[in-house]
């Protein structure tokens, strides 16, 4: 078997969602979202170890929510950086053992599934690169200069991304560092593997991973956790 590092981005503020704390920490059954998110990982036999990147200001605050919640694989509490991109690199480098495979999934998104989670890994040992989406549903228009539209695109074609996404530890790095060296700041992880030519296999993802960013999301995420 593989061995599988996750890297768990948790290191926004959540500015969308008016609260006192950043939405990764607000309570559901009971339950900060990170932890249930956690917990989705720690798990796993598929999973070996787990780095958590937080706002700087939580680092101790989420340390010692591992340690409570007694959770076997996190093995460290990183500070984030400015962008997402660069939390997930701060991630990256902080296993204790360089994993084969990594995983990088959103600290919001508590409701993955096991059986997704592991094709994600499957997928990624197999094809270096894969990332969970689902079909898109709606039709999609492209906006033109002075808010027209003129093009609508082959909804047939496109997937809303979501997470986990896999790849082949060596794979993402090269592609942080190349991404670095060129100042491109891309909107997943997916995206700098692509600008390295490599193609990501997409897994068919399940309708309750989604990203909680409103409160009604909370209302759906706490019916679909047991």
């Amino acid at each position: 078997m593989h061995r599988t590092g996750v890297v768990i981005a948790a290191g926004g503020l959540g500015i969308r969602m008016p609260s006192r704390v950043p939405k990764q920490f607000l309570l559901l059954k009971g339950k900060q979202i990170l932890q249930h998110t956690i917990q989705a990982f720690d798990s796993l036999r598929s999973v070996h170890e787990i780095v958590v990147v937080v706002p700087r200001e939580y680092v101790t605050k989420v340390q010692r929510m591992t340690t409570r919640a007694r959770f076997r694989k996190v093995s460290k509490v990183v500070a984030g950086g400015k962008e997402r991109q660069d939390s997930v690199w701060n991630g990256l480098n902080a296993f204790t053992s360089t994993p084969q495979i990594v995983l990088v999934h959103d600290a919001v998104r508590p409701c993955v599934q096991r059986n997704v989670i592991n094709e994600v890994i499957l997928q990624a040992t197999h094809h270096r690169a894969a990332v969970v989406a689902e079909r898109v549903k709606d039709t999609i228009k492209v906006e033109k200069p002075g808010g027209f539209s003129t093009e609508t695109l082959d909804r047939a074609k496109l997937w809303a991304v979501q997470t986990p996404q896999g790849f082949h530890f060596e794979l993402l790095f090269r592609a942080h560092k190349a991404a670095q060296r060129s100042g491109f700041v891309g909107t997943d992880d997916a995206s700098l593997v692509e600008r390295l030519g490599v193609p990501v296999r997409i897994v068919e993802g399940d309708h309750r991973n989604i990203k909680i960013t409103r409160r009604e999301d909370l209302q759906l995420a706490e019916s679909w956790l047991k």
